[in-house]
């Protein structure tokens, strides 16, 4: 799980990809709305939801000439476990 954990928030650590996730949380958009809503050009586009497929944490579906992105939740609903399994963590033990 450490591996997957890893690679998930690498991939959440740049500014433009925590935007995605976070336009693809309100629901599914194709990569033309994502350019105008983050004012990025297709290339840069292109690497970031690589990266974040790569991830596991978006996916994507052809609808006509569209291509559609989301967020798989069962991805975003594991990170949210792993996260809270160290909300009951001391912070005042000392190893």
């Amino acid at each position: 799980m450490n591996k997957e954990m890893t690679k998930i928030f690498k991939a959440l650590s740049d500014e433009n990809r925590l935007k995605i996730i976070e336009l693809l949380l309100k629901g599914e958009l194709c990569g033309c709305m994502l350019i105008d809503k983050l004012n990025i050009q297709q290339p840069t586009l292109s690497y970031h939801l690589r990266i974040l497929t790569e991830a596991g944490l978006t996916t994507s579906f052809r609808e006509g000439n569209m291509i559609k992105y989301h967020v798989d939740i069962e991805v975003i609903d594991r990170v949210m476990k792993f996260l809270d399994s160290y909300h009951h963590v001391d912070p005042t033990c000392h190893i």
